[in-house]
């Protein structure tokens, strides 16, 4: 075991940021001017766009449209070293974090490390329906999408035909509306010449949903415009159906009292996400920091409860403060996050105080497909087209790089003049 060897002569302000997503980056780059030096550590070395990553499932974007090196991203900024590792250990009373192979001393610590796939328990179910948080993930669903269409093509018997032609997208939150529009798009306008033994218009699509409606995040309005746009598309949206099994062939589901059987060649998770297991490590033995979903109850600065120099931004955080009910896990919150920890740091190097978090809402969306989605701004409601190029607009922007920007600006145009999607390769061996 070595000791931090960044450790300098001067004492120093030392950041450490565990996590090179949204929290953590946005951190990074708002502590560019401080007085402060900076130990960012990921186990990856990119930064991963998530909200396009459907698109990398569906064929629609490349991996590397929407990664981005984090030593490319942050090499112009000089207070920053970039470590490619694995936190396994936090001390909060010592101030230290461990590593495989060293220990990192720490003066303030940010903790961003995101969220997982959750199964509620059937872990075993992944293997049949995985889900969508990485790049491997989007790949490997991408490979079962159209492995499926092509076991369809082979397929002698009309039954397996039809069930490789059918496709379960469990869960009714944005991730889950966005792949069943994709896949509607891919199998109703893209594919339908592709094939000489397969009708892919036939193809169905069912989105299930175990509550009363899909994404409940947004107005109910919004929400019933959107299965509107997936009926056009050919997705059947099924509410207050809990999937109660998931194997090979498909899934079972019980709406009520009644359980029911879907064969399904694709089978896609969308359910549910769990905290990262950092957040247990930051408790230790206290479990009274923690809410019932392993995330860290933070105080009104993102802080640890009795950790002031601690910080936990994003999936990983409850904060509760503002409204009652815990800041949603998106994108925009844990930029909003990461840019206010950098400040309160930077703040309390020169001595001044920092009011406490407030997050503002620039609006909610969720796209269904070619030009339609919704977007909620609270004071205004759009749907259709007008939504659907605000959406593109938000998602360029906030992409890191400008050769990502216009790697995807050029990608969407082509498919959407083209009707087309250029990245669909199998990348990933999959049993049908």
């Amino acid at each position: 075991m070595t000791s931090d060897p960044h450790q300098s002569p001067a004492r120093e302000h030392h950041v450490v940021i565990i996590g090179g997503g949204f929290g953590g980056l946005y951190a990074a780059q708002a502590l560019k001017k401080a007085p402060v030096r900076i130990t960012l550590i990921d186990k990856r070395n990119f930064h991963l766009f998530q909200p396009l990553l459907y698109q990398v499932a569906t064929g629609g974007l490349s991996p590397g449209d929407i990664a981005s090196p984090l030593r490319g991203v942050l090499n112009r900024q000089n207070n920053v070293t970039v470590l490619l590792g694995e936190v396994t250990e936090i001390d909060c009373e010592r101030k230290q974090v461990r590593l495989r192979d060293r220990l990192i001393a720490y003066d303030s610590l940010i903790v961003a490390t995101g969220s997982q796939n959750s199964f509620f328990g059937h872990d075993d179910w992944q293997r049949f329906a995985p889900g969508l948080k990485g790049i491997e993930d989007a790949l490997a669903i991408r490979g079962r999408i159209y492995q499926a269409f092509e076991a369809a093509e082979s397929a002698d018997d009309p039954a397996q035909k039809d069930r490789l032609l059918t496709f379960v997208i469990v869960g009714g939150g944005a991730t889950g509306v966005e792949l069943a529009g994709a896949i509607g798009e891919i199998a109703h306008i893209m594919l339908k010449r592709d094939f000489r033994t397969i009708d892919t218009s036939r193809t169905r699509i069912i989105l299930l949903e175990a509550g009363p409606r899909i994404l409940p995040t947004f107005p109910e309005k919004l929400a019933t415009a959107a299965v509107a746009d997936l009926a056009r598309l050919g997705a059947t949206v099924q509410t207050e159906s809990l999937v109660t099994q998931i194997d090979s062939t498909g899934v079972t589901i019980k709406r009520g009292t009644t359980e029911s059987r879907i064969e399904a060649g694709t089978i896609m998770w969308s359910a549910g996400v769990k905290p990262s297991p950092l957040g247990r490590v930051i408790a230790g033995n206290n479990e009274d920091v923690l809410d019932r979903n392993g995330r860290v109850i933070v105080q009104p600065d993102l802080s640890v409860p009795g950790h002031p120099d601690a910080f936990v931004l994003g999936d990983l955080a409850n904060f509760s403060h503002q409204t009652g009910q815990p800041l949603p896990g998106v994108a925009p919150v844990a930029m909003s996050q990461g840019r206010y920890v950098a400040k309160l740091i930077a703040n309390r190097v020169r001595g001044k105080s920092t009011p406490p978090y407030h997050y503002f809402n620039k609006g909610n969306f969720a796209v269904i497909g070619r030009a339609a989605a919704i977007a909620d701004f609270g004071w205004l409601r759009v749907t259709g087209y007008p939504a659907w190029l605000v959406w593109l607009f938000v998602h360029l922007m906030y992409l890191v790089e400008y050769d990502n920007r216009l790697l995807v600006l050029i990608q969407w145009a082509w498919n959407y003049f083209t009707r087309n999607r250029s990245a669909r390769l199998i990348t990933y061996s999959v049993d049908q």
